[in-house]
C-alpha cells in the first residue's frame, strides 16, 4: 500500500455529514472520535476547518484539543480556511477575516500546525500587486504567532490567482520564508495544469499537496460538483499517480492530504469514511511506484 507515505484525512473528507458552506459547516463526529479513527486506519494527522474548530472549542481547549491529538500519535494538522485577507482593513468582510485569522494563528501556535490554508473562495477581485503585499503582510503576521506555513490554495473560484504564472506572481513575489503554495489535484484537473506543470514550481514554494479524484468532464453546476460530487483516489478519471511522480521527482518530500468533497463519502459511518478514504489514496502510491 502506501508503505511510508505520510496521509493527513482533511476535513471535508472526514467530516461527516455537514453542509459545505450553506448550513451547519461542524462535525458531528466527536474531535476524540476522528483522531482514534484516523489513527487505527493509518492517517499520520487531520485537518479542521475553521467553524469546526470554534465548535470544539466550545466544550474543549486549544490545549486538551492538542493533548487528544498527541495521545492518539498523530503527527500533522492542516488548519482552514483563511479568506478576504486581501482586503482593506476597513471592510467589513476583512474585520471578519482578521478574526478568523486571529482564531487559526492562535491555533496553530498551541495545536503546532503544519500549515495554514488560504484562498479566495468567494471570487473576490483583486489586483495581483495588492494581493502581493497582502501575502507578504499576512506571512509576516503568522510568523510572530506560528511556525505553519502559510500556503495559497488557488482554484477555478479564485478570479485572481487560477494559473501558475498567477500564484507565482503572489506567492514568489512576496518572498516571504513561510509563504507557499497549495497543489490540489481537483482544481489542478479543472483548470488544465497538468502533472508535469508542476515542475515550474520552485521547490521551496511547493509546500502542500491534495489529492483527489473526479471526472474530467465539468457537470454543468461547477459548485455542487466541487463540493458534492468529488471521487476518492482511483475512483474517478483523474491521473494523480501522475501528479505524485511528478511532484516527488521534483522533490516535493512532505505529507500528503485528502480532500475529497463527496456527498456520498459523508453519510457513511466514521469508520468506513476514514477507512476507504486511507486505503484508496495509499494505493495511489503503490501505482505510483509500479508506473515508475
Amino acid at each position: 500500500m502506501g508503505g511510508d507515505v505520510e496521509l493527513l484525512g482533511l476535513y471535508w473528507t472526514i467530516s461527516g455529514p455537514v453542509e459545505v458552506h450553506v448550513g451547519r459547516e461542524w462535525s458531528l463526529f466527536d474531535w476524540a472520535d476522528r483522531c482514534a479513527e484516523a489513527r487505527t486506519v493509518g492517517f499520520s494527522g487531520l485537518g479542521i476547518w475553521h467553524a469546526d474548530l470554534q465548535h470544539v472549542l466550545e466544550t474543549r481547549s486549544l490545549r486538551e484539543m492538542k493533548q487528544v491529538f498527541d495521545d492518539t500519535g498523530l503527527t500533522y494538522l492542516e488548519l482552514e480556511f483563511l479568506m478576504d485577507w486581501f482586503l482593506d482593513p476597513g471592510d467589513e468582510r476583512r474585520r471578519a477575516s482578521d478574526a478568523i485569522r486571529t482564531l487559526l494563528f492562535d491555533a496553530a501556535n498551541v495545536l503546532n500546525a503544519h500549515h495554514i490554508k488560504v484562498g479566495n473562495i468567494p471570487g473576490t477581485p483583486a489586483e495581483l500587486s495588492q494581493l502581493t503585499e497582502r501575502f507578504g503582510e499576512l506571512c509576516a503576521h503568522a510568523a510572530e504567532h506560528t511556525d505553519a506555513k502559510i500556503v495559497y490554495e488557488f482554484m477555478p473560484f479564485d478570479v485572481n490567482v487560477r494559473s501558475l504564472d498567477s500564484v507565482l506572481t503572489v506567492v514568489a513575489g512576496a518572498g516571504a520564508p513561510n509563504g507557499g503554495i497549495a497543489i490540489d489535484t481537483w482544481h489542478m484537473t479543472k483548470l488544465g495544469i497538468a502533472p508535469d506543470d508542476l515542475r515550474r514550481i520552485p521547490l521551496e514554494y511547493l509546500s502542500w499537496v491534495e489529492l483527489s479524484d473526479g471526472r474530467r468532464e465539468d457537470m454543468d453546476d461547477l459548485i455542487d460538483e466541487t463540493v458534492n460530487h468529488r471521487n476518492l483516489p482511483g475512483e474517478g478519471e483523474f491521473d494523480l499517480p501522475a501528479y505524485i511522480e511528478a511532484c516527488r521527482d521534483h522533490g516535493y518530500a512532505g505529507p500528503w492530504g485528502v480532500e475529497v468533497l463527496s456527498d456520498e463519502l459523508r453519510n457513511n459511518p466514521i469508520d468506513v469514511i476514514f477507512r476507504r478514504a486511507y486505503e484508496t489514496t495509499a494505493a495511489q502510491f503503490g501505482a505510483e511506484r509500479s508506473k515508475a
